[in-house]
């Protein structure tokens, strides 16, 4: 009895109420979002002078603020806290940044970090109708796994453009440690100049593929993103074949996030 009194004092204390009010909020302007973008922004945006690299990075950057109003939203309605260490190494030309995925937020507070960036997008958000006009409109690349997708991502690394990855392919499960495959790997040693490990932490635990969106935590999350070193793939070339290469840099990546995240 006395558990079940203190966990709704702290509810209670934080808020609980309004705080899935406000997480019901977040998700509905989320997706009026990618509608205005795409019905109202987008087209003003092709109909202005420049070529086509101008109104691509003039997309990105406003889906980049649109990232950033968002999570502004969530932090002033008392959703969440947020830090983000190291935020001004990312962004340069060809570099892969690669990170884990414990939570839906984590994209939209990344994605809030960078002005002109590129990004791996799972198949599902073509066919949204809430998301399609920003990810067709940004020319994000769909992961269909295919060799064809690997070379384009390679691609857009070589034009000197930032492509951020989560390798996992789907949300990280809650108390594991991250398990990347290799695709990711595959491209940087295809195309990236620098590998830019992110790694993201969320306490407690939500917005996970496990958890609906409406069970929230006792009390409001705090999401850290921490930008680590960088890693030169070259290093990686020298250990033998292509798909060898990849797999050591995997390795190597599976390394760094389970020191990481490992229970102290």
């Amino acid at each position: 009895m006395d558990l079940a009194a203190d966990r709704l004092k702290v509810r209670r204390t934080d808020f609980y109420l309004w705080r899935l009010i406000a997480t019901a909020l977040s998700f509905l302007f989320f997706g009026l979002g990618g509608i205005v973008l795409r019905v109202l922004i987008f087209p003003v945006i092709s109909l202005l002078p420049g070529d086509h690299i101008v109104r691509r990075k003039r997309v990105r950057a406003v889906i980049r603020l649109a990232f950033h109003m968002h999570v502004q939203f969530m932090y002033r309605t008392g959703v969440l806290t947020f830090e983000v260490v190291g935020a001004e190494r990312l962004g340069r030309p060809g570099q892969l940044v690669v990170a884990n995925h414990p939570s839906l937020i984590d994209v939209v507070l990344l994605g809030s970090q960078m002005r002109d960036a590129n990004c791996i997008v799972k198949q599902s958000l073509w066919r949204n109708p809430c998301m399609r006009g920003p990810v067709h409109a940004a020319e994000y690349i769909s992961n269909s796994g295919s060799p064809e997708m690997l070379e384009e991502a390679a691609d857009v690394l070589r034009e000197g453009q930032t492509l951020i990855v989560f390798p996992e392919g789907t949300r990280t499960t809650p108390g594991k440690t991250p398990v990347f495959h290799r695709g990711a790997a595959a491209i940087a040693m295809r195309g990236a100049k620098i590998v830019t490990p992110v790694f993201i932490s969320v306490t407690p635990s939500t917005l996970t593929k496990a958890e609906p969106w409406y069970r929230i935590p006792d009390r409001r999350f705090h999401v850290r993103l921490r930008v680590g070193a960088d890693i030169d793939p070259a290093r990686f070339s020298a250990e033998g074949p292509m798909p060898i290469a990849s797999r050591r840099l995997n390795d190597h990546l599976h390394h760094l996030y389970a020191k990481e995240f490992a229970s102290p």
